[in-house]
């Protein structure tokens, strides 16, 4: 009960009263599973211990876009005088190995150095009293200075610019619980995708259906086969004017980008993008286009089909 009070009092906004209950989400099994809960032998730092001269673990939990979202804290937790190790998956470590903020990133599964306090990157916003007006929103806190040459590459493979150039993203994990309320189909959003453009494929996996689609429609270009990892994947938004995304870790790491883009999101969203609000809190450059009812992306993407027409 208390878990779902609180996902309803974040989604209001309500961060004060919200992220306290939120800590509840241990207290559930099926959460914990989902979230993946952690057991270590020292304390959990929710804001209250002084850490000058102290090492903290900071790791992730749930999925990845919660990881990109929430490792912009570290730099908080660096700025109590605390040396960060960030443990990261595998797939998001080279991306975030410069973050601000950090001494040291381990990849998950690797062995930990020494710690003395450990907190999982969802709790950062309660354990800096988060509230809408304290969010640490900089515009861009992933950089890709460490990979220059990975942006010169997708450069010369997207060629020469003609027309602004926007990436596409429709669909998100399968397997994720609320995917079939997020995600759409190719085909669905091709009819409202404006000409003047051009459109590029974000999506690194494609389902059955989506890859008939986008093989029939050559002028969506694809580069499924050279996204190895979210290197490539940030340093090809990086060369891009405008991202469209439903809500996936995508969707999060062009915001982290500081790049400019639409998100596009089902009736009832996840907390963090609140209620009735077209900007972020969280992602200056994120502009959110909503359902205003269940399944209904037709008038979503016509919306985002009038404004880029008008752009």
């Amino acid at each position: 009960m208390s878990w779902n009070k609180s996902l309803l009092l974040l989604l209001q906004g309500d961060f004060e009263n919200g992220l306290p209950l939120y800590e509840n989400r241990w207290g559930s099994e099926k959460v914990s599973q989902i979230a993946g809960k952690r057991f270590f032998d020292k304390p959990t730092w929710l804001g209250v211990e002084a850490l000058q001269g102290k090492t903290i673990l900071l790791y992730g939990e749930q999925g990845l876009g919660d990881f990109i979202h929430f490792c912009r804290y570290a730099k908080l937790v660096a700025d109590f005088g605390a040396k960060v190790v960030l443990e990261a998956p595998e797939s998001l470590a080279g991306l975030v190995e410069n973050l601000e903020g950090v001494s040291q990133v381990v990849v998950k599964g690797e062995e930990l150095p020494p710690f003395d306090y450990q907190c999982p990157l969802l709790s950062l916003p309660l354990a800096f009293q988060t509230n809408l007006d304290t969010i640490p929103n900089q515009r861009r806190y992933i950089n890709l200075d460490n990979y220059p040459n990975k942006i010169i590459e997708w450069k010369a493979r997207l060629g020469s610019k003609l027309k602004l150039k926007v990436g596409l993203v429709w669909s998100g994990n399968p397997d994720h619980k609320n995917d079939h309320n997020r995600s759409l189909l190719l085909q669905d959003m091709i009819p409202f995708l404006p000409n003047g453009f051009e459109f590029i494929s974000l999506q690194k996996e494609v389902r059955a259906l989506d890859k008939l689609t986008l093989d029939s429609n050559s002028h969506i270009l694809s580069f499924a086969g050279h996204l190895n990892d979210f290197i490539d994947t940030a340093a090809l938004i990086d060369n891009l004017d405008l991202v469209i995304s439903v809500d996936t870790s995508v969707a999060h790491l062009s915001g982290a980008l500081g790049k400019k883009t639409i998100i596009l999101l089902p009736s009832m969203p996840d907390w963090r993008w609140l209620l009735d609000r077209e900007d972020s809190p969280w992602y200056p450059s994120v502009k959110l286009y909503r359902q205003s009812t269940v399944n209904d992306w037709n008038s979503v993407l016509e919306r985002v089909r009038v404004d880029l027409a008008g752009n």
